[in-house]
């Protein structure tokens, strides 16, 4: 199975929001200068993240996008259907009623093998993308980083985030 870019553009655009300090925003430009991206490609990917409520937008030259949610309540699964839409990777096309000599429609009756595999295979697919949130994968990486990786992202969001409100002591 092929995932379009936009699924790992996507999740790291997720990951990214997720660190960014109460009332701050990125502009779709700063993340895909961040993760060296097209920023009209990465947008059409913002854009239905947002429709999926998994982004929110402040709208104007100074706003951006934050999380809609809490990391925890952000799933790999949520993110891949919201970009790549909620349809199985796998559309039987019943090509065996195709050809010269087609079987009779009483064969028909049940999906095919084929099918009803591969849709199996897809639902546990789906069940281990629903098991790991945005929170978790950002532990990970803070377990395994020795401080290279968070020193770059701070002093991008430092540089890049726009605040929406007056910051907290």
């Amino acid at each position: 199975m092929k995932l379009s870019d936009g699924i790992e553009q996507a999740i790291h655009s997720v990951s990214m929001l997720a660190t960014l300090p109460s009332g701050d925003v990125l502009s779709a430009a700063a993340l895909a200068e961040f993760h060296g991206v097209s920023t009209s490609y990465l947008l059409k990917h913002l854009q239905a993240l947002s429709r999926a409520g998994i982004l929110a937008t402040i709208p104007g030259p100074k706003g951006g996008y934050h999380l809609a949610r809490p990391p925890e309540n952000i799933t790999l699964l949520d993110i891949t259907l919201a970009v790549e839409g909620t349809e199985p990777a796998f559309r039987c096309r019943e090509i065996r009623r195709n050809g010269p000599n087609p079987p009779p429609d009483s064969f028909f009756t049940a999906p095919c093998q084929i099918n009803a595999a591969m849709l199996r295979a897809e639902r546990l697919y789906r069940a281990e993308l629903a098991k790991t949130t945005i929170a978790a994968l950002l532990a990970q990486v803070e377990r395994d980083d020795d401080g290279t990786i968070a020193a770059r992202g701070c002093a991008f969001l430092e540089a890049n985030a726009r605040h929406t409100k007056p910051r907290t002591q």
